[in-house]
């Protein structure tokens, strides 16, 4: 081999080598400046990792670790700025965000959002709270009752209300709640619902009435309306003046000559059987344990214009000593009066 051909492999060599070299220190040189450091994240929620990372731009460790923002979510610092000093990415919602910014305008004008949730967000603290509430119960009614007469309501169910129980999950911020929502809600216990009946008044089938004298209360009662009754011009009560009564519970309906199955035009119609014609707010139909001319008050007419005030001048079919027909003017009153049980005061003659 020639000197010349030598010299030209050994220079190649040498320039081969050199261009190695320059490779490897551009290489060197780009992983010095592509230094790998350790940053930490921390969630919404509280939960905090440590990531390996070459990157800058906050977006970008984002993106290499999978961590999509939420709608409502905001990051410090900036996902299109750069990573900060402390190699920290802080994830928060917009409610936690407008908490700080608050605090923020409160303090001074000079402190960051950014800075004041680095600096306090480890104050922030969520929790399940769970609270029992009560469902009232429901009243459901039943009416079984027939015919216009009196009624009464039985209950036949007694009501129970339920219990119902929410949890929540609720946000503190130095012991003081700043937010709540619900997270579930189950039933404990279902509520019972109260039943009622409405059923007719049951009449008895055998007298209802206390032959006892009145007591000292009844006593002055009775005497009561008949001085009132008295002073307003009441024939009836001036009768009894000075009288004490015996006090009973009748069951008293009512009645008008329509019902009587006289016609208009016979001489007979509205005519009592005492012979005397039928008064409205006078005139009573009672069994013959009542003399003809028995006189009774009965408080529950107090404000009609007889003053309560009546007179036995009649008889009938399916008039018992425990019922009492009192005279109207119209069917309809008689109608809309229905059956009732009521107190009367009796002044025997």
């Amino acid at each position: 081999m020639k000197k010349d051909d030598k010299a030209s492999i050994s220079l190649k060599k040498v320039i081969s080598v050199s261009i190695i070299l320059l490779l490897f220190m551009s290489i060197s040189v780009m992983a010095v400046n592509s230094k790998v450091k350790t940053v930490r994240i921390i969630l919404s929620n509280g939960y905090e990792m440590d990531v390996l990372t070459t990157k800058e731009k906050v977006s970008d460790i984002l993106d290499e670790n999978h961590i999509i923002l939420l709608p409502d979510e905001n990051v410090i610092p900036d996902k299109n700025g750069s990573i900060s000093d402390n190699n920290t990415i802080r994830i928060t919602n917009d409610s936690n965000l407008e908490i700080k910014t608050a605090e923020v305008l409160q303090t001074s004008s000079d402190i960051t959002v950014e800075s004041l949730l680095e600096e306090n967000y480890g104050n922030v603290v969520e929790k399940l709270v769970v609270e029992q509430n009560t469902i009232p119960f429901e009243t459901v009614t039943n009416d079984v009752s027939t015919g216009t007469g009196a009624k009464k309501e039985v209950v036949k169910q007694k009501g129970v209300d339920g219990v119902s129980e929410t949890t929540y999950k609720v946000k503190y911020q130095d012991d003081v709640e700043i937010s709540r929502s619900e997270y579930s809600t189950q039933i404990i216990k279902e509520p019972v619902s109260k039943v009622v009946e409405i059923k007719d008044v049951e009449v008895a089938s055998r007298s209802t009435v206390n032959r006892a004298n009145a007591n000292a209360e009844q006593i002055a009662t009775a005497a009561n309306a008949v001085q009132n009754a008295t002073n307003n011009g009441n024939s009836l009560a001036a009768k009894v003046e000075g009288k004490t009564p015996s006090v009973v519970t009748l069951n008293a309906s009512a009645y008008t000559a329509s019902t009587c199955g006289k016609s208009p035009n016979s001489s007979g119609y509205g005519i009592t059987s005492s012979g005397a014609r039928a008064s409205a707010w006078c005139t009573l139909a009672a069994g013959k344990g009542y003399p003809v001319g028995t006189i009774m008050y009965i408080p529950y007419f107090a404000n009609k214009p007889n003053g309560g005030w009546f007179v036995v001048q009649d008889r009938g079919g399916a008039i018992s000593n425990n019922k009492v027909d009192i005279y109207m003017n119209t069917y309809n009153e008689c109608i809309n009066f229905g059956r009732r049980n009521l107190e009367c005061y009796v002044y025997v003659p």
